[in-house]
This record gives C-alpha cells, sequence and structure tokens, in this order.
C-alpha cells in the first residue's frame, strides 16, 4: 500500500478536523493520512493548501472536494464491509479518492471524460504503487459494464437523477453513492441493488457530472 505523507502533523490535524465533522471510520481517516493529497495537484502553492479542508482546482475545469466531503463520499461507500469489493467510480478528476478506495483494499474502475487527468491518474497510481485501479476515459454515466458488476459505484459530481444503466452494473447487495441536486439543495442518495434508498447529508454541494466524452482535452 502506498505511504507518501510528507507532513504527519498537518495529515494528524487534518484527521482531528474530519472527526469534528463526522468523519468516524477508522478506515477511511487512515487513508486521508497516508495518501498525500498534494501528490494530486499542480504547483507548490496548491501543494501547500494540501492538508485544508478547501477545494483544490485542477486542469479542464475541475477539481478536488474538501477533504471532508471526500470523507463523507468513502465514509457512505462501506468499503471495508465487503471482502475484495470492486467500485466503479464515476467522474475521477485527480485519481486522489480512487487512490484512497485502492488504499481500503478496493479494486477500483476509475472513468474520466477528460483524456488529460486519465492519463495524468495513471502516472499517479504507478508512482504510488498503486496497483489495483484501472482507468479508463469515456462518458461514466454510462458505466463500464465490461468490468462489472459492481459491488459499489461512486458519483463524485452530482446528478438529477441516477441512470438507470449505472443502477444495472450493480452486484447482488451492492450500493450506489450519488449527490443528488432538486433544485437549491443536494444530498447523498444510497441506493441499494434491492432498490432501497437512504438520503444522507454532504458537507459541501459538488460541481454536476457532465455526459459524453472530452474532444478536447
Amino acid at each position: 500500500m502506498a505511504e507518501l505523507i510528507a507532513d504527519p502533523f498537518r495529515a494528524a490535524r487534518l484527521v482531528l478536523h474530519l472527526r469534528q465533522e463526522g468523519i468516524t471510520d477508522d478506515g477511511v481517516l487512515k487513508a486521508m493520512e497516508t495518501i498525500d493529497r498534494a501528490a494530486f495537484v499542480d504547483g507548490d502553492a496548491l501543494a501547500r493548501l494540501a492538508f485544508e479542508d478547501c477545494v483544490l482546482p485542477i486542469p479542464c475545469g475541475q477539481i478536488i472536494p474538501r477533504p471532508a466531503v471526500t470523507g463523507q463520499l468513502l465514509q457512505a461507500l462501506e468499503i471495508r464491509q465487503v471482502r475484495e469489493a470492486r467500485i466503479l467510480l464515476v467522474g475521477m478528476g485527480s485519481g486522489y479518492t480512487a487512490a484512497l478506495a485502492a488504499q481500503l483494499g478496493a479494486d477500483v474502475f476509475a472513468m474520466d471524460r477528460f483524456r488529460r487527468l486519465c492519463d495524468a491518474a495513471r502516472m499517479r497510481m504507478l508512482d504510488l504503487g498503486l496497483g489495483n485501479v484501472a482507468v479508463r476515459c469515456g462518458d461514466g454515466l454510462n458505466g463500464w459494464p465490461e468490468r462489472g458488476p459492481y459491488d459499489r459505484i461512486l458519483l463524485t459530481g452530482s446528478v438529477p437523477d441516477v441512470p438507470d444503466l449505472l443502477l444495472g452494473q450493480l452486484a447482488k447487495g451492492g450500493a450506489l453513492i450519488a449527490p443528488v441536486s432538486t433544485g437549491a439543495t443536494q444530498h447523498l442518495l444510497r441506493i441499494q441493488a434491492d432498490g432501497s434508498r437512504q438520503r444522507l447529508a454532504i458537507a459541501h454541494p459538488l460541481p454536476a457530472l457532465v455526459e459524453g466524452t472530452s474532444k478536447a482535452l
């Protein structure tokens, strides 16, 4: 597993803050203490903000969400409740969330519509020694049926409705987590493979996922 934290004091301070924000899963907290968010941004100025609970910009007009939000998403996945969990991650961005899920022991199948982000994420996974992350450039809202079914599916951006195409790629007993926007409000929605639904709070709204694959980037 990866070991990349260069500043243990700031990492420990972030973990304390995340506990105060309601992140109580010890596995999630340990992964976030281990994987350095600074490795997923460009430039020293952004790297210095890696242990702050703030949004960080990345190329292609995308972001890395606040650590509190990332922690909520991972906690909602309940990865460690599934042995050898297979996870589809839609809207990979920098690859930070994928790396955390992989650090938790999951086999991660990560998708993004921007080829530039996919290429960079592959290199980061190699640098981290995370061989349990597969990256694909494409429309994540269509899923990756060839590699399914999945024990967990995570959307890292908001949608007005969860596509049936994704729900159809859940394994028996699986669950999908998605930020869902309804008017001016947003919440996390956990949908089980049997159709049952649970609404969860989210610390900060996430940008909308966009359909299709970028032709320019």
